[in-house]
């Protein structure tokens, strides 16, 4: 009593070279994607930004005295 075997056909999902709109979707109207991110996350925002800000300006004033160092 044997069991004959069944022959499965494979699916095979693959992009065309020649198709041009891949995500068609992503840049469609970004700067009103960008806007509603930014003002729904606005304190979240803040919260990463001002640090990084605050850095990126004590690094730069630092290395500014530094370079007028010698002139006292």
């Amino acid at each position: 009593m044997g069991k004959t075997p069944v022959r499965m056909k494979a699916v095979v999902y693959a992009l065309s070279p020649f198709q041009q709109k891949v995500m068609p979707g992503l840049w469609k109207d970004l700067p009103g994607k960008i806007h509603h991110k930014v003002s729904e996350n606005w304190l979240s925002a803040t919260l990463l930004l001002t640090p990084v800000f605050g850095t990126y300006s004590y690094a730069q004033y630092y290395k500014e005295e530094e370079k007028l160092e010698h002139r006292y």
